[in-house]
């Protein structure tokens, strides 16, 4: 049997251009030109653990959207509120391909926390899930209602550090490397509970 010419008679065994695999396994199949988005989560009421990993299959669940990295779980001192007031948090961020926009990924966050019953009675104030989108591709916006990326994603060590962890290459726009932004800022208040695991959604 000459391998060769049946190769050239059958189209389906045609070997596949590199760039074309990786086109399409960016794409995720389902998506048609997805973005990269980074979205932060926190817990420090109820379950925690549970809670996080609800908000990432409901996420996961999202008609355009695929979660693709989840981080480790670290465990962080309330932010802007006095010491011993709350509970601590869990935290953790996950990665996104998305076709949705950054509206419709807003919509589709405040969503989880309504389910999980997220109460906004004030601010820092405590929280049974917080979803917030750091990122969205590039995009730079001063939108009051989704300012992009997250005005505060930098100074912040819970967002850094997991964030970190998934993609040592990120950067923030107009704030330059997370990892040098983290460096920057050290990991206090920030513990890594290599003993509690999140996962992809099934």
């Amino acid at each position: 049997m000459n391998n060769g010419l049946n190769a050239q008679s059958d189209p389906t065994v045609q070997p596949v251009p590199a760039s074309v695999v990786e086109t399409v396994d960016a794409a995720d199949v389902t998506l048609s030109n997805p973005k990269w988005a980074v979205i932060a989560l926190g817990a420090n009421l109820g379950n925690r653990l549970e809670t996080l990993q609800g908000a990432i299959d409901a996420l996961g669940d999202t008609p355009g959207l695929r979660v693709k990295a989840v981080s480790p779980v670290y465990e962080t001192e309330p932010w802007g509120v006095e010491p011993g007031s709350q509970p601590a948090y869990f935290n953790a961020v996950v990665r996104v391909r998305t076709t949705l926009p950054p509206s419709s990924l807003l919509e589709r966050g405040h969503a989880i926390e309504e389910a999980f019953d997220r109460v906004r009675d004030e601010r820092w104030g405590p929280r049974t899930i917080d979803v917030d989108i750091v990122s969205y591709a590039e995009v730079v916006s001063d939108d009051p209602v989704l300012t992009l990326p997250h005005p505060r994603a930098h100074q912040r060590a819970f967002v850094l550090a997991p964030w970190n962890d998934i993609d040592p290459e990120a950067q923030i726009p107009g704030h330059g490397p997370v990892a040098s932004l983290l460096a920057g800022i050290g990991l206090a208040g920030v513990t890594p509970r290599p003993d509690l695991e999140l996962r992809l959604p099934e």
